[in-house]
This record gives structure tokens, C-alpha cells and sequence, in this order.
């Protein structure tokens, strides 16, 4: 709405950075986002000095139409009406109809100019959920891209009404979102937050608190105990003017569970999402290949449960990752990375993970990788079994016939013995029946999994869907932590 700041900058310039295509930056003071005539009227309004920033930053084009233009007199203009359950909430409790007045607005903004991507700014987290509520609802053809929330030299929110602050209003502010960064650190280390002694804090220096709630990101509903990421927000006035702040609490980092049939392509989707998420890789198919290698060369009767556990108790397995893509597997200090993937592993391996003592095992020691978070994982079992509360659950698959082409090229371009496709589509069909029907954490899609058959997408296509649902459930502010 004009005015722009340091935050606006980021946007523009993300936007610019992201995409190729003409980066539009739309400047419209919204009247029907105040609820008091003189609020609209002292609504900072710099337009120059905005158009300067708006070129200097990436931008192709400005938009900055007047109310008429936006809200012809006598034109029959739809006005939308918000999620109630998500605006009947913190913001929208004392702002009667202001989300509203932004779901019409940004909705009648695009369907004039249908843009590919609307970027917005986490500071507004309420907004941006109601908006992404809008989008989806109204099945509009636009992906909704976030920036973390942009804070001043003093830790405060960038806002555009900062402009009124006065020295003594801003030393407010700065001490309300300083106990909101100090609440966010404490929780990382005692995984709890009290209320009543934030409020207290914050009435002690006479700040005049709208609200102050801990609630699930999403749905904007009251926290449980069980949610890992959560959300602290809060409003105060400072003079006649209203800021508000939030910050994000996890337990641990994020994960995502890669669950599918054999030759689905997990394996490369899988490396490609950590590499560009900067997230550790947990190959565990990997784990139980190492295991079935060591099992058959060291001649091993896996059948006899107690020299099963007797051997488990001494298993290392170890993952090295290399530049680029490449991750070396070491079981018991033997780097088994090629020699996991041969035929013979391939077909004895479904046989020994069905294995209780194994499967308990391996899964231990996954939950155990997993513990701190941050890591994309894939697998047969791990968004039901291994992480059943990962952020984030895909179950890739494709046609058998789409997965023995895949794993004939492999095999073709590691020069190894060729088989015909026929004999791989056999073995698919025959590994997807043992994986399926074994008697411990068979093979099946996660409740709340997210299907992708990957037959008619490009690797870098699977992988960008999963990126965009990742960014779409977790913000981005969680993701720089």
C-alpha cells in the first residue's frame, strides 16, 4: 500500500531474482481495509519516493490505479468474504472486515493482471494464509511465494507505519518483539512457553497488548502439545498506532518423508530436494541394503533369531556425503555403495527387511538421525512408520512400466549385465507384492501422504512440486533458522 520499506525491497528484488518473466509491483491504498475514515487519510502515502524504489529494485512495471479504476461507480463488483476460521481470529477479532477488504482487493487484482506468481511478505502471516485460503477456493491459476518477516537494525518489523512511531513508542515495540525473538529461544531449549509471563513483562512497561496467542500456524487454532512448529503472535498499540509481530516455535527442523515402490525414483528425487533445501539425505533404503550385504557375505543364517540379534548388535552404518550428489554407505567400515545396488541385493533385500528384529533395528537408529529434524528421508515405511509427524509426506510412484525403463537405463549406463525388460518387470511386480503384503510396516500410503505419479514428470519437475508443497507448509522463516 505504498510507502515502501526495506521489506518491500526484499520482495521486489526476490521476485526479480526468481523469475525471468516481467516483475509487476501493484501500489493501491485499499479503503476498504480501514475501518476508520481518518486512518485512510493519515495512511502514509510517498509515491515518488516509491516509484524510485520500485525501478531501482527489480521492478518492470508499476501498477498504481486509482479507486475508481479498482472499484468502478456503478459496476457490479464482487466483494469476497474471508475465511471465517481464519479471520475471526488475532487480527481480525478488532478489525471487522478488514480481510475482507484484502481478499477483494487482491482478488480483483488478479483477475485483471493473471500473473504466474504473487509474492508476499510472512510479516502478514494471518493475511497470507486467508489469501492462500482465496486462492485455492476460488481455484485461481497463481502460486502464492513468501519472504521471511524483514526486521530493522533494532530487531523490530519493518512496517510502514513505523513512520509514526515516536522514540518512546518505538522502544515499546522494539522491548515487544525482543520478548518474542527471547520466547523463541527459550522454547528451542525447554520446548515450552508461558503466556502469563510474556504479558506480564510486556504490562510491567505499560504496553497496551490487543493480543498475545500461541497457536498452530495453519489453522490458526490454539497449539498442542504434539504440533512442532507453532506460532506466537501478537498486537499491541503504541500511541494510535498498531503493530503487530510473530515468531515461529519448533521442537526440531523439518522433515520430509519420501515413501514409494521400488524404481519410483526416490532415491534421485530425494538427493536433488536436500541438495536445494540444504537438508541432510537419509537414504534408508541404502541401510537396509548395507545390512542384506553383510548379512550374505559373512554367510550369515538370518533366519535364526538369535544370531540375527547377536550381529545387530554390532552394526555401524555410516553415511559420507561427497560433492555434489554423491553418498557413500559404510557398514562396519566397509564402503558398500556400489555393491548394494547389484541384482543380488535387489532381490534378497525385501526378503530380510521383512525381518521384525531387523526392521526394529534400522528403524531406531533412523528415528534416531532424525531426532534434531532438518532432513528429507525415502523409503518404503518412513512417512507411516519411521516419521509418522514428518511437516511434510510424499508417496511417489509410477507405472511399472515407467519404473523397468528407469531401472534398465541404470543398469545400461553403470555397464552393468544387461537384463531385458520384460525379466525387470517381473521383479517390480514381485518386489511391490512383497513389499505390500509383509507382515511389518508393509508398504502404504501415509493417511495424510501426498500422491504424485511421476510417469509423465521430468526428474526436476517431481522435484519442484515437492519444493513448492514444501514451501507452502512450512515458512520461510523457519527454513533460515
Amino acid at each position: 500500500m505504498g510507502n515502501l520499506h526495506n521489506g518491500h525491497v526484499k520482495l521486489i528484488s526476490t521476485a526479480k531474482y526468481e523469475n525471468s518473466n516481467i516483475n509487476l509491483v501493484s501500489i493501491f491504498v485499499n479503503p476498504l481495509q480501514f475501518d476508520k475514515k481518518l486512518d485512510l487519510e493519515n495512511y502514509p502515502k510517498t509515491i515518488n519516493d516509491d516509484i524510485k524504489i520500485c525501478f531501482a529494485n527489480g521492478a518492470d512495471a508499476i501498477f498504481i490505479p486509482s479507486t475508481e479504476e479498482i472499484y468502478p461507480p456503478n459496476k457490479n463488483i464482487k466483494y469476497l468474504k474471508a475465511s471465517i476460521e481464519l479471520s475471526s481470529k488475532l487480527c481480525g477479532l478488532n478489525r471487522i472486515g478488514h480481510f475482507d477488504g484484502v481478499c477483494t482487493v487482491v482478488y480483483r487484482l488478479l483477475n485483471l493482471i493473471k500473473p504466474k506468481n504473487l509474492y508476499l511478505g510472512e510479516k502478514d502471516w494471518q493475511q497470507l494464509l486467508i489469501l492462500k485460503n482465496l486462492i485455492l477456493k476460488k481455484k485461481l491459476n497463481v502460486s502464492i511465494k513468501s519472504i521471511p518477516t524483514q526486521r530493522d537494525f533494532d530487531g523490530i518489523p519493518l512496517s510502514s507505519r513505523n513512520v509514526h512511531l515516536s522514540k518512546n513508542e518505538r522502544k515499546l515495540i522494539r522491548f515487544f518483539s525482543n520478548e518474542l525473538l527471547e520466547a523463541k529461544n527459550n522454547f528451542q531449549q525447554e520446548q515450552k512457553i508461558s503466556l502469563e509471563e510474556i504479558m506480564k513483562k510486556l504490562s510491567k512497561e505499560k504496553i497496551s497488548i490487543e493480543y498475545l496467542e500461541h497457536l498452530h500456524p495453519h489453522t490458526l487454532q490454539k497449539a498442542k502439545v504434539e504440533d512442532n512448529i507453532s506460532l506466537l503472535a501478537g498486537a499491541i498499540k503504541c500511541g494510535e498506532t498498531r503493530l503487530i509481530d510473530h515468531v515461529f516455535l519448533m521442537k526440531r527442523r523439518p522433515i520430509i518423508a519420501i515413501d514409494g515402490p521400488a524404481g519410483s525414483g526416490k532415491s534421485t528425487v530425494t538427493k536433488l530436494i536436500a541438495k536445494k533445501l540444504k537438508l541432510l539425505y537419509l537414504d534408508t533404503g541404502a541401510m537396509y541394503r548395507a545390512l542384506s550385504w553383510l548379512l550374505v557375505k559373512e554367510n550369515i543364517d538370518f533366519k535364526k533369531e538369535k544370531t540375527l540379534k547377536d550381529i545387530l548388535k554390532n552394526i555401524s552404518i555410516v553415511f559420507n556425503s561427497n560433492e555434489g550428489l554423491h553418498q557413500d554407505v559404510f557398514i562396519n567400515n566397509y564402503c558398500v555403495t556400489e555393491e548394494i545396488r547389484s541384482q543380488k541385493i535387489s532381490s534378497i533385500v525385501s526378503k530380510i527387511s521383512s525381518i521384525k528384529e531387523v526392521r526394529k533395528f534400522l528403524v531406531e537408529e533412523q528415528r534416531k538421525i532424525g531426532e534434531l529434524g532438518g532432513l528429507v528421508a525415502e523409503g518404503r515405511d518412513i512417512g507411516s512408520t519411521v516419521f509418522p509427524h514428518a511437516e511434510l509426506k510424499i508417496f511417489l510412484t509410477a507405472s511399472i512400466d515407467a519404473r523397468a525403463k528407469r531401472r534398465k537405463f541404470d543398469e545400461q549406463s553403470k555397464d552393468s549385465q544387461e537384463i531385458d525388460l520384460q525379466t525387470l518387470k517381473e521383479l517390480i511386480k514381485k518386489r511391490d507384492f512383497e513389499d505390500a503384503n509383509r507382515e511389518i510396516s508393509p508398504l502404504i500410503k501415509a493417511n495424510d501422504a501426498i500422491e504424485i505419479i511421476s510417469d509423465d514428470y521430468s526428474i526436476n519437475e517431481v522435484v519442484d512440486k515437492i519444493i513448492d508443497l514444501y514451501n507452502d507448509k512450512i515458512p520461510k522463516e523457519t527454513q533460515i533458522q
